[in-house]
Formats: structure tokens, C-alpha cells, sequence
């Protein structure tokens, strides 16, 4: 874990802008028009239309989509009672995680106010402008007649997240230890240590899943909370015990199944979690120490299955894990309310992602192999993607069911897809490729089979639906490594290209490739040699019909694939080069960018061929390309060098192609303003055009820039390298692809392999 320091958290929040969020405007306003939609006259009517129906608000303003983040900084973290204005960088961040997490906007609101009755007037009097209220840091037990009432009174989702968020992901936690444990929570005897907003919150929850009161102890700062206790609150008489013999945390202790602290650090030694029950659940939740430390823990029972609230431990209970994602539901179907139904459907949903197999994403943010289900590994990690669409269908679906919802959600699938695009986790344009490839799914294979990524890029692929795998590699070490990461060969082929049952097929490929190219020095021994390598038998695969696609990439460098590629593919009639593009996907729109992967040094021929291929690959996306090709000059003004050839280029492309939209050379800021580039060279055959192809005039130019542009947008996606200009559809990774890189090649691959058909058919 990396150590925090004073220096570097004030630097953070206070360098730049202060603060850390922002308001941006999702409504054009560059001209007067836009100003006058925006407020006056324009902004009547959608006055009138919620004042006619104040519903309507949800349609017409940001109110279904914003969350008031209130507080009046009594409890604040770890750091009690700091005031309203001391707690603001803390509500700033919580309206940060909403954002992030599930795209929800959230303003922090912090109230001056520690008299309940004028803390609940006041979010009720600001609560037209929100779609929810997240109460936050409140102290108990003010907090709960807070909510009580602020639930009551208002028609929206209300819901104080450290009660409720803790309680969520730790039933979550607590579904899934019991499990592994192999114990049932109705029968297991539960300690809590402390008696707060979240303890009682928690306990309430376990209570609904099936825990007995009569099973659960609670303690607070004075000991175990007995009945004969005077002057108990309501909240703590609630779980009050019977057992008078009773009074210390260590009698509580013995014979415990599972121990809950919401309270301070180091108060649970080692000797009483050795008194528990045999597979102990401990949630060491005090924060920034818990209870126990989870060295200590183990040392004491190795068999414990232990979670802190700590990201360097195993099980980290998170509330980021819940509460964007309970609101994102709660939000789009424009909810009365957050009640238990929907709290209980959230932490089924958490539970339930812990026991799937894990995102490469996942693994690789946490630097792990493969996280499988287990003592280690049962509550999802923060970073998991599918916690969006997950949690939020959950709670969606139980806001309906149970009567809160004033929003329909009928079409499930798109409600998915919705939330999969706003978090950038997939776009239209990925989608509409995944679709058009399930259509016609063809033999695909997968030249790195024993290769991690690429093993589960192909089970991916085929769960999609997107294609057939052919996975090459020695079949009992792909078997053990699907094992390992717990994935299913069902419906994957494994070809060892070779095992001596492939020896007649990689002699007809040998014969085949041999008198192709007897004529520029190839023997047929040298061709069988050849067989023994993955890229060339798995390219033959494809030349001769025995696959539609290939995907290579992963271990082999690039100059040496291209060499596999031209000498077993060859390169498309017409032309004498070939090239690569990737696929840029961002708020601005989709772009073209080419050529990125193959060709260092381009020469007029070289960048002809780049050109036109580009124009023939955008078009294959069903997109009519509107080119620019760059340089570090415009039109003519450098005459000498890569400017001089690119200025060819397009003047034998213009006068080639006269309905072609291309121009140049030009510089790229030029390429992406229409308004700037019209204004300063209005003869442009690209006038009132958007740019959505980028013709770089080398290799390191392309290539810097697609790599810059993955590394440094947040809301972008990149695909790619996208193959232009091969006879078949050979399709090539990096080490840096990811596993939905991968498969998004491969669904490219799968539409290539169609069009392929198509062509060969005429």
C-alpha cells in the first residue's frame, strides 16, 4: 500500500483547480442561438412544461440524474466532529466516486446545522433539485431519526451511506464467507463490536438474510448491550441480549462464528479469535486500524476467513462497491425511495459477482494471476467493471417489483448495453461489431493459445458469440491453464500444431506454401520446418480455408509476423503495401488514424497505398471517410521532405478519387477544427466537413499519437491495430492488448472473414 503523506493529499487537492469536481455543460452554447435556447426566451418553456407536470423535471433537467451529497460534518471519517466546512474535501470525493463509478453527478452540500429538525428542513427545502440525497458523516443517533424522517417526507431516494453502505457489502461479504465456510447464517452465532450508525444498520440487514436476534451479541464502548442495561437507546435495545452472564468482549467472544467490528482499532486479540468457532469470519472493519490486523489474525487461526475495510487486504468491505451503483438503479427508474427490497437485491448482486470468474481488468489492476472465489476472494473488487450493470440492474429491477419505481424498464438487454456505454465500458460502435459478427460467427484461430489473455480473449469470444476458436498450442498445457483460471473449453478447438497427428496437415501446408513460392527460393523441407512455427501454420490455416481468421501478436514481434504474413497471405491486388489503422471511439466522435503499425518510413507509393486502403477500411465500418493528411505544415507552405511527398499523395488522390473528401497536408489541429481550418483555407475540398480519418506521414508519428491518445483519455476507447490491405483476414495484438482488446480484434476479424465470403462469392 502505497504510504500517504501530508505533503502529497494537500498538494492533490489544492493544485490546479481546488477541489476536485467541477460542473460541465452537456448542451451546445458557442452561439447566440445556443445561449438563447439555453436560458432566455428558450428556458420557458420547459418551465411551463413542469409546472403543468412537475414529473417532467425528470426530462427536462439534470434532477434524474443528480445526488445531493449532504452533510453537516459531525462524523466525519475517522475524524469525528469537524464541522460542516472541514468535512467538504470529504463530500467533494464522495461526489467524485458517484461520478467515476456509475456516471451519477453529485454536488456536496454542506449544512451548518447539528439540530435535526433544522437539518431535515433544509434538504427538504433543496430537494426539488435532486433525483436522490445521500446523507453522509452524520453522527448517531441523530442520524437515524434523520433518514426516518427525510424518507418519510420526501419522494425521493434518501439513504445515509454509512449506515447503509457498510450494512450492504458486508451481508454481501457475510453471504458469501458463510459459504466457504460452509455454515448457515440462521444457525451461526454472531458478535458485534459497537453499536453506531453502520453497526446497527449491519446487524438489521443480517437479520432480513435469515441471522436470529437471539444469536447475535452487540457491544458498545460500556460492553455487551444486555436488557438489564439502564438507559439504552431505542437502536441498541433493538439487539439488547438476554445472556446476563455476559459482560466483556472476550466472553462474548467464545464459540463465535462470526465477529463484525464497526468500532476501533486493536481491541480483538489474538487468544480470542482463537477462542472462536472452528472457520471463523472475522470483518475487521475499524478504519484506519482494525480490530485485528490481518497478520495477526491469521497467525492466531489460519483457517479465519478475514476482510478489513483496507485496500491492501484481501475482502476489503468498500461501500464503493454499492452506492453509486444502488443510485444509478434507483435513479433511472426514478425511485420513491431506496427500501430494503432494493438494499437486499444489491448485496445478492455483490455477492453473486464474487463467484464468476474475474476480468483480465481486475487481475491485472491488483497485479494477481487469477482471483477465483474463496477464503480470499469473496467480496468483488472495486475496480470490477460489471458492477455497473450488475448492482444497478439489481436495484432497477427491485424498485420496479417492489412499487417505489415511477419509471418503466422493460428492454433489459438495452438498459444493460446503456450502462455498459456510459461508463465507456463499451460503446455503439463496439457493440454494432459484436452484433454484425454473431450474425455469420466463422472459425477463428487463436495463434498464442497458451498465452493467458489470449486463452480468455477466445472463451470470451466464444461466450459472445462472435466467432469459433481454434486455440494452437500444446493441448495439456491449455487445459491446465483454463483450469487454473477457471474457464470452459467447451466448444474451443485445440490444435498442437505439433503433435504427430497434425503431421499430414502441416506436409499439405508445407506443399502448398513451398509451390508458392518455388520460385523466390523455397524447398519443401525448408516449408515443413516452417509448419512447426505457430504464426505460419495457423496463416495456413486461413490460405487454405481451414480457418476464416487468425489472431497473432502476443509474443512475436511485429517485423517478423509481417514477414510471415506477406510471404504465406501476400497483399491484396492492387496494391504493393499494406498497413494497419486504429479506431478511435471518443465524445468528439470516431476517427480513422493509419498507419500505426507498419510502415516506419512510407515513400509516395508506400503512403498512396495507406491512403487509399484507409479510405477502403473506413467504408468497411460503414462510415464515409472524410480525410486528412497531416503533416507539420499546410498546404505547400514546406515544399521538401515527408511535406512534399505528402502534398503529392493527395493531389494524386484528389485528381484519382474526384468524390473523395481528402485534403492536405495539413496540421492535425487544422484536421479536427473545421471552423479554423474553412476560415483560413476556405478552398479546402473538405469544407463544412468533420474530419474522421488521420493519415499520418510515418510510423512514429502514428503510432505516438494513438498511443498518446489511449494513454491519456479517460472517456475514449481504442481498437486496433485493424488490419488494411492482406488477401485474408490476419489480425494482429500487442503484448499491451488486453483481453477485450483481443476480442474486440477478433469480432473485427469475424466482419473481415464476412466481407472476405462475400468477395470471393462474385
Amino acid at each position: 500500500m502505497v504510504k500517504i503523506t501530508k505533503e502529497a493529499a494537500l498538494l492533490y487537492h489544492s493544485q490546479g483547480k481546488p477541489g476536485k469536481i467541477e460542473v460541465v455543460p452537456t448542451k451546445p452554447y458557442r452561439t447566440q442561438t445556443d445561449l438563447s435556447l439555453a436560458y432566455s426566451p428558450g428556458v420557458a418553456e420547459p418551465c411551463l412544461e413542469i409546472q403543468k407536470n412537475p414529473h417532467d423535471a425528470y426530462t427536462y433537467t439534470n434532477k434524474g440524474n443528480l445526488v445531493a451529497v449532504v452533510s453537516n460534518g459531525t462524523a466525519v471519517l475517522g475524524l469525528g466532529d469537524i464541522g460542516a466546512m472541514s468535512g467538504k474535501p470529504v463530500m467533494e470525493g464522495k461526489s467524485l466516486l458517484f461520478k467515476i463509478y456509475a456516471g451519477v453527478d453529485a454536488f456536496d452540500i454542506e449544512v451548518n446545522e447539528k439540530d435535526p429538525e433544522k437539518f431535515i428542513a433544509a434538504v427538504k427545502a433543496i430537494a426539488p433539485t435532486f433525483g436522490g440525497i445521500n446523507l453522509e458523516d452524520i453522527k448517531a443517533p441523530e442520524c437515524f431519526e434523520i433518514e426516518t424522517r427525510l424518507k418519510e417526507e420526501l419522494d425521493i431516494p434518501v439513504m445515509h451511506d454509512d449506515q447503509h453502505g457498510t450494512a450492504i457489502i458486508s451481508s454481501a461479504g457475510l453471504i458469501n464467507a458463510l459459504e466457504v465456510a460452509g455454515k448457515n447464517i440462521a444457525d451461526v452465532k454472531i458478535v458485534v463490536n459497537g453499536a453506531g450508525a453502520a453497526a446497527i444498520s449491519c446487524t438489521r440487514l443480517y437479520c432480513s438474510f435469515g441471522a436470529r436476534k437471539e444469536n447475535i451479541v452487540m457491544l458498545d464502548s460500556k460492553g455487551v448491550i444486555r436488557r438489564d442495561r439502564p438507559n439504552l437507546t431505542a437502536q441498541k435495545a433493538e439487539f439488547a441480549t438476554d445472556r446476563t452472564d455476559l459482560h466483556t468482549l472476550e466472553e462474548a467472544i467464545r464459540g463465535a462464528d462470526v465477529f463484525v467490528g464497526l468500532s476501533k482499532g486493536n481491541v480483538l486479540t489474538q487468544d480470542m479469535v482463537r477462542s472462536m468457532a472452528d472457520r471463523p469470519i472475522i470483518f475487521a472493519l475499524a478504519n484506519p486500524v482494525p480490530e485485528i490486523s490481518y497478520e495477526d489474525a491469521k497467525a492466531a487461526r489460519p483457517d479465519v476467513l478475514m476482510s478489513t475495510g483496507r485496500t491492501d487486504y484481501p475482502n476489503q468491505i468498500n461501500n464503493v462497491i454499492g452506492f453509486p451503483y444502488i443510485f444509478r438503479g434507483a435513479l433511472d427508474t426514478a425511485a420513491k425511495a431506496i427500501n430494503e427490497e432494493m438494499k437486499m437485491a444489491a448485496a445478492r448482486a455483490i455477492a453473486d459477482l464474487a463467484r464468476r470468474p474475474v476480468p483480465d481488468i481486475v487481475n491485472r489492476a491488483y497485479h494477481v494471476r487469477n482471483f477465483t472465489f474463496g477464503p480470499d476472494y469473496f467480496i468483488p473488487k472495486p475496480v470490477d467493471p460489471r458492477l455497473i450493470t450488475e448492482v444497478s440492474m439489481a436495484v432497477a429491477k427491485a424498485a420496479i417489483e417492489s412499487g417505489v419505481a415511477r419509471r418503466e424498464i422493460t428492454d433489459w438487454k438495452a438498459y444493460r448495453q446503456h450502462l455498459r456505454e456510459l461508463m465507456g465500458q463499451e460503446t455503439k460502435f463496439t457493440q454494432n461489431l459484436y452484433d454484425t459478427a454473431r450474425m455469420n460467427p466463422k472459425r477463428v484461430v487463436f495463434a498464442e493459445g497458451t498465452h493467458a489473455k489470449m486463452l480468455e480473449a477466445a472463451v470470451r469470444a466464444r461466450e459472445e458469440g462472435i466467432c469459433q476458436p481454434v486455440l494452437l498450442g500444446n493441448d495439456e498445457r491449455i487445459q491446465k491453464m483454463a483450469a487454473s483460471l477457471d474457464l470452459s473449453l467447451e466448444g474451443i478447438e485445440i490444435v498442437n500444431l505439433r503433435h504427430d497427428n497434425q503431421a499430414a496437415r502441416r506436409e499439405r501446408y508445407a506443399r502448398i506454401l513451398a509451390t508458392k513460392k518455388q520460385r523466390e527460393g523455397y524447398t519443401l523441407e525448408e516449408a515443413l520446418d516452417k509448419m512447426y512455427e505457430r504464426n505460419y501454420f495457423g496463416m495456413m490455416m486461413v490460405e487454405t480455408g481451414d480457418a476464416d481468421a487468425f489472431i497473432t501478436g502476443l509474443y512475436t514481434k511485429y517485423s517478423n509476423t509481417i514477414k510471415v504474413a506477406k510471404e504465406v497471405i501476400g497483399i491484396r491486388p492492387g496494391y504493393k503495401h499494406f498497413g494497419t489503422m486504429h479506431l478511435i471511439n471518443s465524445k468528439k466522435g470516431t476517427f480513422f488514424v493509419a498507419d500505426t503499425l507498419i510502415n516506419r518510413h512510407p515513400d509516395e507509393e508506400t503512403l498512396l497505398d495507406i491512403a487509399k486502403l484507409s479510405a477502403s477500411a473506413v467504408r468497411f465500418f460503414n462510415r464515409t471517410p472524410v480525410m486528412a493528411m497531416l503533416s507539420y505544415s499546410n498546404f505547400g507552405s514546406d515544399a521538401v521532405g515527408s511535406p512534399a511527398i505528402v502534398h503529392r499523395v493527395v493531389e494524386r488522390m484528389q485528381e484519382a478519387y474526384p468524390d473523395l473528401a481528402i485534403d492536405g497536408e495539413m496540421q492535425v489541429n487544422f484536421a479536427l477544427d473545421k471552423e479554423l481550418r474553412d476560415e483560413k483555407y476556405p478552398f479546402t475540398r473538405l469544407k463544412d466537413m468533420d474530419v474522421n480519418t488521420l493519415v499520418f506521414p510515418n510510423l512514429t508519428a502514428a503510432n505516438a499519437s494513438y498511443k498518446m491518445i489511449k494513454g491519456m483519455a479517460d472517456d475514449g476507447e481504442v481498437v486496433g491495430p485493424i488490419q488494411m490491405g492482406l488477401n485474408k483476414p490476419i489480425h494482429f495484438t500487442d503484448f499491451e492488448s488486453s483481453v477485450r482488446d483481443i476480442v474486440n480484434i477478433t469480432a473485427v476479424a469475424v466482419i473481415d472473414a464476412i466481407v472476405q465470403e462475400k468477395i470471393d462469392a462474385q
